[in-house]
């Protein structure tokens, strides 16, 4: 049986507006469309942020005037794009990402759009990658995490130790289409989110706050962090 009301066509709609907003505001132009096909073509999850969503990263970087920009997920460089065009002529983006196959892909996409001189591009686990970044002594005004869900509290704790104060923080995907609050659900990308949000609720220099997404990409969220004065 079928049924016309407004929560059964809720997701149909929430696509429908984002595919409308995304036009209007975040239009692709070649790079970045040539970006989300080649990571098509190469085998890579559908997992980067929607179009209106990299915008969002875009103003926040501008807004920032960020010149220094972590990104802990790399993909195939669709979200790094976003960023990294927010950068002034002497900025610099590092990006940390596990698979060398994603990071191929990514260096690949980032060229094609004029950016493999702004960004730099780090193979292996994060976590091993994150010591070396404060051993080289980098502090960032803005850090992207977008990786492996359970390890996100983890992240955080570097991300505070590689920023200044004023230096912002998003977390992408906090809400896992509702199973954030399922408290039956221990799986660990709900168990290291909850922690994460937790992290960023407890911890003495984050103010944070996070928001919940419907579109393209369903149900989700991101938490926004500002690292205290």
């Amino acid at each position: 049986m079928t049924t016309d009301s407004p929560a059964a066509r809720q997701p149909d709609v929430a696509t429908a507006v984002d595919a409308y907003l995304s036009e209007l505001l975040a239009p692709a132009d070649e790079a970045l469309a040539a970006a989300l096909a080649d990571s098509e073509a190469a085998g890579l999850p559908r997992i980067n942020v929607s179009a209106t969503n990299g915008k969002l990263l875009h103003l926040l970087a501008l807004t920032q005037g960020a010149r220094r920009i972590l990104e802990i997920g790399t993909l195939g460089g669709y979200s790094t794009i976003w960023l990294a065009r927010a950068l002034p002529a002497d900025g610099a983006l590092i990006s940390l990402e596990y698979s060398a196959k994603h990071a191929e892909v990514a260096r690949t996409n980032l060229a094609r759009a004029g950016l493999d001189k702004t960004v730099e591009v780090r193979v292996g686990a994060a976590l091993d990658s994150l010591p070396v970044l404060a051993d080289e002594g980098h502090v960032f005004d803005l850090v992207f995490i977008d990786a492996d869900k359970a390890n996100n509290p983890n992240y955080l704790e570097w991300a505070v130790k590689l920023t200044r104060p004023g230096s912002l923080i998003v977390v992408d995907n906090v809400v896992r289409g509702g199973r954030v609050v399922d408290p039956d659900d221990t799986e660990p990308d709900i168990t290291g989110t909850r922690a994460a949000l937790k992290f960023l609720s407890e911890h003495p220099k984050l103010d944070a706050t996070a928001i919940q997404t419907v579109g393209v990409k369903g149900y989700d969220g991101f938490a926004l962090a500002r690292v205290k004065d």
